[in-house]
């Protein structure tokens, strides 16, 4: 389909919605900040990930020649967020008793393994931090004379030599500056390192040799320098968590204007290409009642958990499409559980359009009239920056959609999914039934039972049917008899 509706996203640095107007005709280029490999992603870091997949989706959609990197931070970010603590890396090799590089490795494959699982589409590429250091180096050369200054900790920004320093973040105060690691002897609150030194007797796993001495580099440059080197400054757009934007992105942005801009006066933030990314774009919290998704308590939510439990990871994407990715989602078990509701209806509205289509035809090649209305409204909220929860609505409405022709209804599901990703021209109802981890019976053991069960209902053997029912609620079988969608039945975790 062709697509009308005017692309509007909300940047985060002018605070407000503004029409995407690439830097290169036709073309749409993204950068996502992606995960430092020290530990298994939770469920709330996923959710950037759902939502800038699902920001690439709608460009393409909207017929923009889509270049999408993700970085790998393997090296440089601290324990702290502010600037201060350890290297994440060498604490968690050195807590394993493991390589450094064996611990990035492991994380790394953990965090493509839910990728896949949420079926997010594979960036053009996945920049390495360790891969870049050499262009770091160069990078910081580069600016060191007019924007650094040299401590014997490392080398640190000077944020007073770049204009508008702070602007994206929210709190522009002394007091959110002094979040910064305090370090004796720097210009301002605000400085922070871009290369960290090796403190004298130590030695890191992980080090490279610098006109500032042996170290390694500060995790603001990483981004800077990968963004620039594969999609050139500025580029287009620039996302990743809200987290982010109070420190990281705003020591990104000084950076950038520090390689790009000649001057102070030239380099202001009024010109939103100063930043380096025309545009930026920021995901809020995933939360539980007790507070925003976080490792620091040891035990969290991780994806492979909700499969153990019985979910699809697919439930949870869905879950996230629910929300407007700049709100807050609360998750629960409930919630959980009533987006995989929604996502079986969809599936099966898919399969029964299949069975109903004659074998050899597929879905025409473009929807017809009956759904231009229809995706016309589609079009309209993704394209309303990327109103997903509307969107959602918009596909169950054709789903439910009664004597049209199915082929062409399949073919509108399909162009609809291709934004919302959540693959249901591929999945049945049967993948969506996992079988919890900690079940006693298996899924063959469960269907004897209950065609048993029904038969003893159809010979009104009441009596049979509620022991075997019994039978199973034992093992941890809920029998839903009253499914709207049908005879189903689930295993409680």
């Amino acid at each position: 389909m062709e697509s009308s509706a005017p692309l509007t996203l909300f940047n985060s640095l002018t605070r407000r919605a503004e029409p995407f107007v690439p830097v290169h005709a036709g073309e749409a280029r993204v950068y996502t900040c992606g995960p430092t490999v020290y530990n298994y992603p939770h469920i709330g870091n996923m959710r950037a990930y759902v939502f800038a997949d699902v920001l690439g989706r709608t460009l393409s959609f909207k017929g923009y020649a889509l270049t999408h990197v993700i970085n790998i931070t393997d090296v440089g970010h601290l324990t702290g967020d502010a600037d201060d603590g350890e290297d994440k890396m060498e604490r968690m090799a050195a807590a394993q008793k493991q390589s450094i590089w064996d611990i990035a490795e492991h994380y790394k494959q953990a965090y493509w393994a839910d990728v896949r699982a949420l079926n997010i589409r594979q960036p053009a590429q996945w920049t390495v931090a360790t891969d870049y250091v050499e262009q770091m180096i160069k990078f910081a050369k580069g600016i060191a004379d007019k924007h650094c200054y040299e401590l014997d900790s490392g080398l640190y920004f000077d944020v007073s030599t770049v204009a508008d320093y702070g602007r994206l973040a929210r709190a522009q105060t002394e007091d959110g500056e002094g979040r910064i690691e305090a370090v004796e002897g720097k210009r301002n609150a605000a400085d922070f390192a871009i290369w960290r030194k090796t403190p004298p007797g130590e030695t890191r796993q992980m080090e490279w040799d610098s006109p500032w001495g042996k170290g390694a580099p500060g995790w603001h440059l990483e981004c800077s320098v990968m963004s620039g080197a594969v999609l050139g400054f500025p580029f287009d757009i620039h996302t990743g968590g809200i987290d982010h934007r109070e420190i990281h992105h705003p020591n990104e942005i000084a950076q950038n204007q520090a390689h790009c801009c000649t001057t102070k006066e030239d380099g202001g933030l009024d010109d939103a290409a100063n930043s380096g990314a025309k545009v930026w774009m920021h995901n809020n919290f995933l939360v539980e009642r007790s507070g925003k998704m976080s490792k620091s308590s040891g035990e969290f939510l991780r994806l492979q958990l909700l499969i153990d439990k019985g979910y699809h990871p697919l439930a949870y994407r869905l879950l996230c499409l629910q929300a407007h990715y700049r709100s807050e989602l609360e998750f629960s078990w409930e919630g959980l559980g009533a987006a995989l509701t929604r996502l079986k209806r969809l599936v099966m509205a898919v399969e029964q359009l299949k069975a109903g289509i004659p074998a050899g035809e597929g879905a025409v090649p473009t929807p017809g009239r009956t759904f231009a209305p229809y995706l016309e409204r589609f079009d309209a909220a993704v394209s309303d920056d990327l109103n997903t929860s509307v969107a959602l609505t918009v596909m169950e409405e054709v789903a439910a959609l009664k004597k049209v022709d199915p082929a062409e209804k399949l073919a509108t599901l399909d162009a609809m999914d291709a934004v919302m990703g959540l693959g249901i021209a591929t999945l049945s109802r049967a993948d969506l039934r996992i079988r919890p981890k900690s079940a006693i019976i298996t899924e063959a053991e469960i269907e004897a039972t209950l065609a048993a069960r029904k038969e003893a209902r159809a010979a009104k053997d009441f009596a049979r049917s509620d022991a075997l029912r019994d039978e199973l609620v034992a093992k941890g079988v809920e029998v839903m008899d009253g499914d709207p969608l049908g005879w189903e039945w689930k295993l409680e975790p």
